[in-house]
């Protein structure tokens, strides 16, 4: 088992499942960090890293292999330029991903949530999705979605997901938390 004291998660702290792995980090004794830029207010304000215009440049990606990764529509927009960005920030310092959202027809998960999926699949990295349609833990493996139940096994990890957190999402983080690290 990890020593909590030594992890860290990587977050965007915003409403729902960022700030509900923020909330299971602290009650658990694991670092966390808060990734934001200008103009955005998370709903968790521990140890934000404030993003600079040189910070998010290094996270940049055409909004072309955005849309075609995600395989939908992303108009260039500043905002959701910067969200990519920032996403880019979370991912890039994190071992494994988790993420909590919708697993959809395309294989893709829905929202900006999926831009860090596709980055840990883009970057290697073990990424894990709890399909709050679906009910559970997924791990892609070999080109689709497979289940399994998760841990946390690395020192650095990602929380991330939907703003709209249902009480089986909460229940799923808590459960990776006690899963990974015992109880708190």
């Amino acid at each position: 088992m990890l020593e909590r004291k030594n992890c860290i998660l990587y977050s965007g702290g915003l409403q729902g499942a960022e700030s509900y792995f923020g909330e299971m980090a602290e009650k658990w004794g694991v670092k966390e960090v808060n990734f934001s830029f200008e103009g955005r207010v998370p709903a968790r304000n521990r140890n934000v890293v404030q993003l600079s215009d040189e910070d998010l440049k290094r996270g940049d990606i055409s909004m072309e292999l955005a849309s075609k990764m995600m395989k939908r529509s992303y108009y260039e927009s500043e905002k959701i330029r910067k969200v990519l960005q920032a996403i880019f920030h979370m991912v890039n310092n994190g071992h494994q991903i988790f993420v909590v959202g919708t697993i959809q027809d395309d294989n893709t998960v829905k929202g900006g949530t999926g831009w860090a999926v596709e980055l840990a699949k883009l970057f290697n990295r073990p990424v894990y999705v709890y399909g709050q349609v679906r009910k559970g833990w997924y791990t892609w493996r070999n080109g689709a979605w497979v289940p399994e139940v998760p841990r946390i096994d690395h020192e650095t990890f990602v929380g991330s997901g939907t703003r709209h957190l249902t009480e089986e999402g909460r229940r799923a983080i808590t459960k990776l938390f006690e899963d990974s690290f015992g109880k708190p």
